[in-house]
């Protein structure tokens, strides 16, 4: 067997990878930038080369010799704006896939994204087969990564052997850039003082990065398989969480509306708002999908949802012992005060609508 690269090694995804192909055997070797942080691999039997994805003539070099590649980069903060999120996510993956195919690679797996798919109708789950119609909504990552999609897909065309995988959102521990686990800190933090309604499905990245290896063992070449596990509505997620780590959730869920004027207020008073617009349009979203392919295809069983829950709690605890909610803490007085008027007026709204 050739070298295995990976590209995103130090993220979430890429981190557990990395782990489990050195486990599985592989001679890897990793792409890192400058300043990138490399404690998730430390011990590991990996050769780590300075190539940055947008650097064609360092991905060149990275892919000497490479059989297998594993491109896991990107970007995924919802405050970045459309030319970051084109850059890294379309060029980055353009350059990679390109590269790849002149290098010969015998298998190619692309980290994309179940966003590339586009939120499901409210109500229900969305597979593979969904018709992308998500740029509606103008968020820049979704519609970045449903066009790296298509880059590669390009690619593939040409020549290259391309497998696609879809994480759904991804938790777990090991998220040392504070990206989808965010969401969980903020909860442990009780930084988020209201919510509306939305749905998300959540999968572990040791799930992610198993899927990621059935993908280039078992998966159909020009195919893509969602990796996602349980759908939560955005109040069930974060009730499981209270539950689990004994922080109590989020007292205030406003209307969509509503929600979108204090982003956008958040948005004109400073230049870190605790909220943007684009992060509540986002969360308003059905993000529910069905796995159904990848256990059929590729034979892909994710762990129980709890442990995913549990093993991100347990995480932020370790590293920031002294910065989180301890177990037994409420909400503050005035947010569950308003959390209780806020229902109070949906219910009377309801009964005269009635």
């Amino acid at each position: 067997m050739g070298i295995t690269l990976v590209t995103g090694a130090t993220g979430l995804v890429g981190s557990h990878l990395t782990r489990q192909l050195v486990e599985r055997g592989d001679t890897v070797r990793v792409g890192v930038r400058v300043g990138s942080m490399t404690e998730q691999l430390d011990g590991l039997d990996v050769e780590q080369v300075r190539a940055d994805i947008l650097d064609r003539q360092a991905m060149r070099r990275a892919l000497r010799g490479v059989t297998r590649v594993f491109h896991v980069a990107g970007l995924t903060s919802l405050r970045a704006g459309a030319d970051s999120h084109f850059r890294v996510n379309v060029d980055g993956t353009r350059i990679v896939m390109e590269e790849a195919l002149r290098a010969g690679v015998e298998r190619a797996i692309l980290t994309s994204s179940v966003a590339a798919i586009g939120p499901a109708p409210r109500g229900k789950t969305a597979d593979e087969s969904q018709v992308f119609r998500a740029g509606r909504f103008g968020l820049p990552y979704v519609n970045a990564k449903h066009e790296a999609e298509n880059e590669a897909l390009r690619i593939a065309a040409h020549g290259l052997p391309l497998v696609i995988v879809n994480p759904a959102h991804v938790m777990g521990r090991g998220d040392v850039y504070r990206s989808s686990t965010e969401l969980v800190r903020r909860f442990l933090r009780r930084q988020i003082p209201a919510y509306v309604d939305g749905a998300l499905n959540v999968v572990d990245a040791e799930d992610v990065a198993r899927g990621h290896l059935l993908a280039d063992e078992r998966g159909a070449l020009g195919e893509r398989y969602i990796l996602g596990n349980r759908n939560f509505t955005l109040d069930r997620l974060f009730a499981d969480l209270g539950r689990l780590s004994g922080v109590e959730p989020p007292a205030v869920k406003l209307p969509l509306p509503v929600a979108i004027q204090v982003a956008a207020a958040a948005e004109r008073a400073s230049d870190r708002p605790v909220i943007t617009v684009g992060e509540v349009k986002a969360a308003s979203l059905w993000w529910a999908f069905r796995s159904t392919k990848a256990k059929r295809e590729l034979g892909w069983k994710p762990a129980h949802h709890d442990d995913t829950l549990v093993s991100t709690i347990e995480w932020y605890r370790e590293r920031e012992p002294r910065g989180l909610a301890p177990a037994g803490s409420r909400q503050p007085m005035l947010l569950r005060l308003t959390g209780f008027g806020v229902r109070r007026v949906q219910g009377l709204a309801g009964v005269v609508g009635g």
